[in-house]
């Protein structure tokens, strides 16, 4: 049984994800993270979010949305500027099973969806790539320069595919995704997720599939040109990734933008060797497991300790308590 704890004071609390069966997904989300979930496919567990269309829960049941209401001061004062004390958080934090390919799609910026779609952010997003088979790859913009009139054509032709950029995905890649940038995640892929708090897609195709009503999904295709970069599209770089030593792990930085900071961190203490961490009062910062196991724990008057395993999201408040971890894992440490 995994950890529990109660939330007294600043401290860290797990997270229990909301699931999407949409029909790409496969059954990798509970078979290599142990997640329980009913959906099938399972395509996304959104672990770490407030979004209505799925939020995130505590191990007692209660919804993350009503914590942060009840305790704002979880969240930091920077992302309280952000949020305007609406006890929501402004990114979301998901697994992804790309079983088969994803639609080729699009996201607006803040300012589109803003107007467009009901005051809606945009969506930024970083994928992390946690597992990928040989032959994975992702799209990522045009291999060319196009108009709209000749990505209209294609569509018609089921022949779009062919102006893309098509990228190899590998085992621990990083792609940062900006609004405007055409996209799709390829069959094979196992990613991490970490993006701004929207559901606001626009695909352009979605290869003829139908759903098992035989139904085929929305496209959105005149806000996908509205919003979308026709230009050539240059290949993504893997980023720099210097690794920091600490006592007991080590970390890198993997991403960050005005949105979001994502470091990876390598835990392994040994003997008594404890590791020290503590957020600041600025955000919060959410430890997504993507492998192995360890423990964190805290002294004082609200003393405890909570273990945590693979597929395992912690969520630790601003201003937290002294924390240790110990254990050997790798983790994915998100903050604002």
């Amino acid at each position: 049984m995994k950890g529990q704890t109660s939330m007294t004071g600043n401290v860290p609390f797990l997270l229990r994800p909301s699931s999407k069966d949409y029909l790409w997904g496969g059954s990798r989300l509970n078979d290599d993270f142990n997640l329980g979930l009913d959906s099938d496919p399972l395509a996304e567990a959104w672990v770490c979010s407030t979004h209505p269309d799925g939020p995130s829960y505590t191990t007692s049941g209660k919804e993350l949305t009503d914590v942060l209401k009840a305790h704002p001061e979880y969240l930091g004062t920077h992302v309280l500027s952000l949020t305007e004390g609406k006890g929501e958080l402004p990114i979301l934090i998901k697994f992804i099973d790309a079983k088969n390919d994803l639609s080729v799609q699009v996201h607006p910026d803040d300012e589109y969806a803003r107007i467009h779609e009901n005051g809606s952010r945009g969506k930024t997003e970083v994928w992390y790539v946690l597992d990928a088979k040989k032959d994975s790859s992702i799209i990522y913009g045009f291999s060319m320069d196009v108009d709209k009139e000749t990505v209209r054509k294609s569509l018609e032709t089921n022949k779009i595919t062919k102006l893309l950029s098509k990228v190899p995905a590998h085992k621990n890649d990083v792609f940062f995704i900006t609004p405007g940038t055409v996209h799709a995640i390829g069959s094979g892929c196992l990613i991490a997720e970490i993006q701004e708090s929207s559901n606001v897609t626009y695909r352009f195709y979605d290869y003829d599939r139908t759903d098992k009503n035989g139904n085929k999904r929305e496209l959105h295709i005149d806000k996908a040109l509205e919003v979308a970069d026709l230009r050539s599209t240059a290949a993504p770089r893997q980023p720099m990734r210097v690794i920091k030593y600490r006592s007991g792990y080590a970390t890198e930085l993997l991403s960050r933008c005005k949105y979001f900071i994502v470091e990876r961190m390598l835990l392994n203490t040994e003997n008594r060797i404890l590791a020290e961490y503590k957020t600041d009062s600025n955000s919060f910062h959410s430890l997504l497991i993507t492998d192995g196991c360890g423990s964190i724990g805290w002294e004082g008057c609200t003393g405890g300790s909570l273990n945590f395993f693979k597929g395992d999201c912690i969520f630790i408040p601003a201003d937290s308590v002294p924390l240790t971890l110990h254990g050997r894992a790798q983790i994915l440490d998100v903050s604002c």
